[in-house]
């Protein structure tokens, strides 16, 4: 994997993390809003790995926020 992937992985993973504490939700909260496993967000929010689109489409409507603001640079 390229050097400059993990970086904008953690990014992102920031960005949901603001965006949800944004929205006063817990991870398990959005866990529960999105279907997925706590242990999937966590994943995501620390960017420790890859998630799947669907995921990021998911996470990004039980915040309300356009997919675009989760994934911007």
């Amino acid at each position: 994997m390229p050097g400059w992937v993990l970086p904008r992985r953690q990014a992102i993973g920031q960005r949901i993390r603001s965006t949800r504490e944004h929205a006063h939700l817990t991870q398990e909260a959005l866990a529960g809003a999105t279907g997925l496993d706590r242990s999937t967000i966590i994943r995501i929010e620390a960017g420790s790995s890859s998630t799947f689109l669907d995921h990021l489409l998911l996470i990004a409507g039980a915040l309300g926020v356009p997919l675009a603001d989760l994934v911007r640079e």
